[in-house]
Order: structure tokens, then C-alpha cells, then sequence
């Protein structure tokens, strides 16, 4: 829903728009945080960076981008962002799939302990 926005244990994400087969969202992290290294299974998603520097890892190959770079994920590849920098990340994130929603999300490892552990596997 547009508008629709949470606060997690790396920033925020805020949805700007959203219609058939696709997502936006402005997406900030805090400095030295980062999101879970995770798939998706119905999604790709493209980060368009603002302002700050995105490290980003996608299937284990670490890329650095600045204001007016960007990044694709394809559909099934493991990814996460990372700020190392002392400033929020900000950028925006176009989700295309036919499905959007949050909980198309399988966390493979995490900083805040909401991926599965091992035992549960």
C-alpha cells in the first residue's frame, strides 16, 4: 500500500508506489548496519542509490555504488546492503514480480537474529 512504511533494526523502508507486477520503495539505513543476506522467490529487485555508499553483496560478490549508481537482483540470487560509511544510505528500491509482498523473503544469515537457525533447518 502506498504509504505504507516500518522501521527495522538496520533504518526504514517507505513504499512510494505500487501497481501490477511492481514496488517502489525509499529505503535508508543506518551507518555500519545492514539488511539480511536473503533471496526472494517471486521478485528482482533494482537499488538506485541517493545519497551515502551501498555495499552490496549479490551471490557472494561484494560491489560498491555511490549517488546515481545502480544495481540489479535477479529473481532467486542472494543479496543484502550494507552501509559502512558513517551518513544514512538512502536509496530506492524497484521491486518487478509478480509478487511483492514482505514476506517473500527468506533470510539466509542476519544481524538481528530473524533468520532460522541451523537446528530448525
Amino acid at each position: 500500500m502506498i504509504g505504507e512504511k516500518d522501521t527495522r533494526p538496520w533504518g526504514t523502508w517507505m513504499v512510494l508506489d505500487e501497481g501490477d507486477g511492481f514496488k517502489v520503495k525509499r529505503i535508508t539505513v543506518d551507518p555500519m548496519q545492514r539488511l539480511s543476506y536473503q533471496t526472494h522467490e517471486h521478485r528482482a529487485e533494482h537499488w538506485a542509490v541517493v545519497s551515502g555508499k551501498a555495499t552490496c553483496v549479490v551471490d557472494g560478490q561484494t560491489v560498491i555504488i555511490g549517488p546515481g549508481e545502480s544495481i540489479d537482483i535477479a529473481i532467486g540470487q542472494a543479496h543484502r546492503i550494507t552501509n559502512m560509511d558513517e551518513e544514512v544510505l538512502v536509496l530506492i528500491e524497484v521491486q518487478m514480480g509478480a509478487y511483492t509482498g514482505e514476506d517473500d523473503i527468506v533470510r539466509l544469515e542476519d544481524d538481528y537474529g530473524r533468520a532460522p537457525s541451523a537446528e530448525a533447518v
